[in-house]
């Protein structure tokens, strides 16, 4: 193998699994540390850099950095289940207890003269307005709404997200000088480009909710709801009740959404059918979890055949029971068991199978091009469609995810407006920003706290079931308290300060190898990768993590680091007898708009870890 190129930032950002999974690279360990010592503005602007909407993510976000978290693995095999960092809760913690951050807030530099039009105000779109407007630019946000926030505001329950919060973080970005026009539901794309903006960016989302075509769907249709449009019923205060007994259609977090909404509004025999397993619903593990806790049952492997009704009244719906079995590729399929349909009373159905993209007021003419599934056909690194000052972003790009992967998005749309608009190639994207720094301080003392903590992951606590369930604006979860949220923040395992080996000064006594309490490193003869991986003193068996592997030393071994397993416990550089490991912190910023060299934001001041 050829020695690491540590000087590439992808391979050090890599080592940092939760950053590296978040779709926006938000530094985790960073903030997490800023947690621990209490500074909570300064976590809040760090995780508002990258991620825009702290308050509102640290509440409702899919959370991929959690399962990438290194907890999770070093813990395999122990008393407990491993479990990872907090690390989506923790950062309700800076939102929650941070001091006032207006005026950390960029201020607007002088305009530029180019007009910028959003259309949509979720997440996306106000995450290009964030990084455009403190640049110059005239950036005009449109929606039909008389709010922002898009489906944050819409779809996402109260009991989940308090209207305070969206107000709060949605706020930050109009602060900045974007113009939001409310109550404008663009009619037609031709016409927006005929008013002369520079750049139109497409961020309104996935609006359509996924209809059941079955027998009994229209003689019963006034008791079967789509489930995004009942939300956003319920959330402008439409709907204040639902029948008792409810049969909700789905397996995915719209669908948790609405059995708990349900169970809010009057509903006492809520249940959530699903042709899949349960262990293939695509709701995110806690979303079930809750739904699961508040008393709703969710019946898998019920595929829905008929709406049963009478005089014109829903009663209940029929299923076919199957069960899954898998080819020789490995393919599944759901097959019928024999058994009788299942059938199950009802008053009304809320349908949650799913979304799709409806681009009626675009034109087939105007010039963008779509795709067979009705998607535009996009750069998939630039985000711009076949009309390139046309822009797109969200659900709206690629089809429904979730609200970082939007924010993510955002940031790559913004920078290819900004380079469009200053002549630059949009495939040459800017380099991000990265620091390597040693936190020695002393011998054997680092200016990070590097004790392991055995403690296993601390729950959030719940608002009382009574007063949780008898309202749908009641928050459930209550947060961490400080003392709760240092301790949670005590487990991350500060996975970007980074073991940096300098083979100058080794002398090869292997006294890191026998200190090292998870058996990562190792001292061999060099040789091909699959080789060299069952070589080492613990097989390296995850292909996803790289191995830092050294020059030849002067034995002619190389030093071979398995990165998957470490702890970055910093035993290996406090037992060096030359000083040959050093244990560096690595801060990736992935690449925002830049304008003529001006920064977006004022992020927190560089730290010591």
């Amino acid at each position: 193998m050829q020695p690491t190129n540590i000087a590439d930032p992808a391979y050090f950002h890599k080592v940092v699994d939760c950053q590296w999974a978040c779709p926006a690279h938000t530094p985790v360990p960073e903030y997490i540390r800023l947690i621990a010592q209490g500074r909570h503005g300064d976590a809040y602007m760090v995780n508002w850099v990258s991620n825009v909407f702290p308050g509102i993510l640290g509440r409702t976000c899919d959370r991929p950095c959690e399962p990438a978290c290194r907890r999770g693995r070093v813990e395999e095999g122990g008393a407990t289940a491993p479990e990872p960092v907090a690390i989506c809760r923790l950062k309700r913690v800076a939102a929650d207890l941070k001091e006032d951050v207006r005026h950390r807030m960029p201020q607007r530099a002088p305009r530029n003269g180019r007009r910028v039009a959003c259309v949509g105000a979720g997440p996306a779109s106000l995450t290009v307005a964030r990084d455009l407007a403190p640049l110059g630019y005239d950036v005009t946000i449109f929606d039909g709404e008389q709010r922002p926030g898009g489906f944050m505001w819409t779809q996402i329950p109260r009991f989940r997200l308090p209207e305070s919060v969206i107000a709060e973080e949605t706020g930050y970005v109009l602060d900045l000088g974007a113009e939001f026009v409310p109550g404008q539901r663009i009619a037609s794309m031709k016409a927006l480009m005929a008013q002369g903006y520079d750049a139109i960016f497409v961020g309104c989302g996935a609006p359509r909710g996924r209809d059941l075509d079955l027998p009994g769907r229209r003689e019963a249709a006034a008791q079967i709801h789509i489930g995004i449009d009942w939300l956003a019923s319920v959330s402008f205060g439409h709907v204040t009740r639902i029948g008792r007994r409810v049969i909700v259609l789905g397996g995915g977090n719209t669908a948790m959404d609405c059995c708990r909404s349900a169970r809010r509004l009057g509903g006492t025999d809520v249940k959530v059918v699903v042709r899949s397993g349960f262990e293939e619903m695509k709701a995110s593990p806690w979303e079930k979890e809750d739904a699961m806790h508040e008393g709703i049952p969710i019946v898998n492997f019920h595929v829905p055949k008929a709406f049963l009704h009478e005089g014109g009244r829903l009663v209940g719906m029929r299923f076919e029971v199957v069960r899954a079995e898998h080819d020789e590729q490995g393919t599944r399929r759901l097959v019928p068991t024999g058994e009788p349909d299942a059938v199950f009373a009802c008053d009304e159905v809320l349908i949650a199978v799913g979304q799709e993209n409806a681009f009626p007021w675009i034109e087939r003419d105007c010039g963008i091009a779509f795709d067979r599934w009705g998607l535009p056909q996009l750069d998939a690194r630039t985000h711009q469609s076949t009309v390139p000052q046309v822009f797109f972003g969200g659900d709206a790009a690629f089809g429904p995810k979730n609200i970082i992967t939007a924010v993510a998005h955002g940031h790559e749309a913004a920078v290819s407006i900004d380079r469009l608009l200053n002549g630059e190639d949009l495939q040459v994207r800017p380099a991000p920003t990265v620091n390597l720094m040693s936190q020695k301080m002393g011998i054997h003392e680092w200016s990070y706290d590097n004790d392991t903590s055995l403690d296993p992951r601390f729950k959030v606590p719940w608002a009382a079931a009574e007063k949780a369930l008898a309202s749908i604006r009641v928050e459930v979860e209550l947060g961490f308290d400080p003392a709760t949220a240092f301790r949670e923040a005590q487990r991350c395992l500060n996975c970007d300060v980074q073991t940096v080996f300098n083979q100058e000064t080794c002398i090869e006594c292997d006294a890191c190898v026998d200190i090292c309490p998870m058996d990562c490193i190792t001292f061999t003869a060099n040789g091909e990768e699959p080789e060299l991986r069952h070589r080492l003193k613990a097989p390296a068996l995850n292909l996803a993590q790289d191995l830092y592997v050294s020059g030849e030393l002067k034995t002619g071994r190389v030093m071979v680091k398995d990165e998957d397993v470490c702890l970055h416990c910093g035993l290996c550089a406090e037992r060096c007898p030359t000083g040959a490991w050093d244990m560096q912190k690595f801060l990736f910023q992935g690449a925002l708009a830049k304008g003529r060299g001006r920064a977006p934001a004022r992020a927190a001041p560089e730290v010591p870890a």
